[in-house]
């Protein structure tokens, strides 16, 4: 063989391995210090706030985050370890009782990471207040609802039910909406205003105003003092979603109507408290509170629910007599029914008065505008 020969082939031999070294870089193969293979997610970050916005009395705000913002979050608040089968972190919840709060992160590009634990003991006596806004208003002049714990829903959609109202958020001036005459707002004299207006001929605006993704609460006593509109086509409501709407959809993530009722007043007059859940979405568990002769529901009063594990109970105007109580044995019988209010997650509030729709019906010239639902707090206590 001749030297230039041996050198060709020396040449090709260190082709082939410089090639074969480029390619077991690029494929991540090799050993430690060679790889770019998956990365492990970064630990969740569990941060408990008790001076939040409504917290009082020890309880506190649980948030839940991850220095990438880009993880998906899986909680538990029972102490067992949490799986990618555990509820997805959504909003920040309260916590008035002694529990602890355990994540973990997930990435398509990472594998998981290890478990944050977080162990809260406030020792709350039952019945203690915990949260609150009271729509305290200082200002001289009507205030935009607190943005640290209410946003909206907004437009005309119909939601689900071909209402007429348009919604509108504080602030906004997208017709048909006005910031020169509000729907939602505080008023000088501490209550939250949620304004059905009728600014021409068929149009029609109000506001839904929700906690969604800023507060939400698992168990306790929930209570609205407030006083509603009564005529053709209103709507007004006080109800909780699940924040696993986000992922399960309605009505899986359940839904515990409060405060409900439609149209002018009757005599005797009348709040539906019901719920629903999968299995569950008509009138299957409703139950119709009558007021007592001279009452109405134009006038204040309290209407609370009280969730504890395996049930939901109402209430109007006395916590120590509930007028209507649910429980997992109440779905006895429903084909498909599935209990959803022990499933893990917190619970968002949402306020509103809804125009027309299939249930109640239209406004008629019988129906007033402006009309006004009040609410002067609400409250939530340990149960």
């Amino acid at each position: 063989m001749n030297q230039s020969r041996v050198v060709q082939r020396l040449a090709a031999v260190m082709i082939l391995f410089f090639l074969s070294a480029t390619l077991i870089a690029c494929s991540g193969g090799g050993t430690s210090g060679g790889g770019t293979g998956p990365t492990q997610a970064a630990t969740p970050v569990i941060t408990v706030n008790t001076t939040a916005n409504g917290v009082q009395n020890g309880a506190s705000i649980v948030s839940i985050n991850d220095s990438s913002n880009s993880s998906t979050i899986f909680y538990t608040v029972d102490g067992t370890t949490p799986t990618t089968s555990s509820q997805v972190y959504q909003a920040p919840f309260l916590v008035a009782s002694n529990l602890t709060v355990k994540a973990i992160a997930t990435s398509p590009n990472d594998t998981q990471s290890t478990v944050a634990s977080q162990s809260i003991t406030p020792n709350i006596a039952s019945g203690t207040l915990v949260w609150s806004d009271e729509f305290n208003n200082s200002t001289g002049a009507i205030a935009e609802p607190n943005p640290a714990i209410w946003t909206y829903d907004t437009g005309n959609s119909g939601f689900g039910n071909h209402e007429l109202e348009n919604y509108c958020a504080w602030g906004s001036n997208t017709s048909p909406c006005s910031t020169a005459n509000p729907n939602a707002f505080v008023d000088t004299n501490g209550y939250l205003n949620i304004v059905a207006e009728q600014p021409s001929a068929g149009v029609y605006t109000s506001a839904r105003l929700k906690t969604e993704g800023l507060f939400s609460l698992q168990y306790g006593r929930v209570e609205v003092r407030a006083q509603v509109p009564e005529a053709q086509g209103f709507w007004p409501a006080f109800w909780l979603l699940g924040n696993n709407i986000a992922t399960v959809n309605w009505p899986a993530c359940g839904e515990q109507d409060v405060l409900e009722r439609i149209d002018a007043a009757a005599t005797p007059d009348w709040n539906a408290g019901s719920i629903h859940g999968t299995g569950f979405t008509g009138g299957n568990l409703g139950t119709t509170f009558y007021f007592p002769a001279g009452q109405s529901a134009a006038q204040w009063h309290t209407y609370g629910m009280i969730w504890s594990p395996g049930s939901v109970d109402y209430y109007i105007d006395d916590a120590s007599s509930p007028y209507a109580t649910y429980s997992t044995s109440s779905i006895s019988g429903l084909p498909g029914a599935v209990w959803p209010f022990d499933a893990g997650q917190s619970n968002f509030i949402i306020i509103n008065l809804a125009v027309g729709g299939d249930w109640p019906g239209s406004p008629n010239s019988s129906t007033p505008f402006p009309s006004t639902m009040l609410v002067d707090y609400v409250r939530v206590y340990t149960k």
